[in-house]
């Protein structure tokens, strides 16, 4: 098994980044959800919210961030290290998260974008923010702005099966893309649905080990194109047909970073070897 594809989200909700290399940190791949948008109470926004973020380019740069979207001229901001200390939450239900506000100028920029009021925050200190739930020994507990896990990783054999069972279904929809999933690390050489078994196991990829924590339950998030932002109703009929566990509809498995204390962070890379170990 190997790396086939590497992508990270600068800004959450925001249109990926292909990476042929990323660094792997406690709370994930760098530069990976480190920015957020919220709205005028400090609750995030994403693509549940406002399909257009899949127009919004954002690119990371040591020290920064580039952002850009069709019919908005081009924006180059820097870390707000010394800016407004808020708190916001990136879901309603969620302990909020001390941050840092870009300012004004972001702030600006984004209202345009949506059409609403909204402000851009960076997590300086993802230390500070947890994931949400027990994670398995030796892990980091740390998180981005990702939805519950550090990292999300799905195979490519799953998804041929899944858009097989569309092809049989005679679905309008499909294939799908794997961007549409948003996965941080795509494998292949795997058969499929194989991540489901590495659920409690720890996973060697490149030069990081990660802990597999659960597989994915999916949300209306995938149903977006991400080219297009149109919406349909696949991936979610098909894997509540085929995939549909305690009631979540089940595609891709969420991991955590094994803390490895001291050294430099791993990287993982494409075509890195991937390996289960137990």
């Amino acid at each position: 098994m190997r790396v086939a594809s590497i992508h990270t989200y600068p800004v959450k909700g925001c249109r990926r980044v292909d990476r042929d290399t990323a660094r792997v940190e406690p709370w994930g791949l760098d530069g990976d959800r480190r920015w957020l948008i919220v709205d005028e109470h400090g609750l995030g926004l994403t693509q549940r919210q406002h399909r257009e973020l899949v127009t919004m380019r954002a690119v990371s740069r040591p020290g920064g961030l580039t952002l850009d979207a069709p019919g908005l001229t081009t924006l180059d901001l820097a870390e707000p290290t010394g800016g407004e200390a808020i708190q916001v939450r990136v879901f309603r239900g969620r302990a909020p998260t001390p941050v840092r506000a870009a300012g004004p100028e972001a702030d600006d920029w984004l209202t345009r974008l949506l059409g609403r009021t909204a402000r851009l925050v960076w997590l300086g200190d993802p230390t500070g923010n947890r994931v949400p739930w027990p994670v398995p020994a030796g892990s980091g507990a740390e998180l981005s702005f990702a939805d519950g896990s550090p990292l999300l990783l799905a195979n490519t054999a799953s998804l041929d099966a899944f858009n097989d069972w569309l092809l049989e279904s005679g679905s309008a929809e499909g294939p799908l893309p794997m961007i549409q999933f948003r996965p941080n690390l795509v494998v292949s050489g795997a058969v499929p649905w194989a991540e489901g078994d590495w659920v409690g196991r720890r996973i060697r990829i490149g030069g990081a080990v990660f802990h597999g924590t659960s597989e994915c339950g999916r949300c209306l998030v995938a149903t977006i194109d991400q080219e297009t932002g149109e919406r349909g109703r696949e991936p979610l009929w098909m894997l509540a047909a085929r995939r549909k566990v305690d009631q979540k509809l089940l595609f891709g498995l969420q991991m955590t970073v094994r803390a490895e204390p001291g050294g430099p962070s791993p990287e993982v890379s494409v075509g890195d070897t991937v390996e289960v170990l137990d």
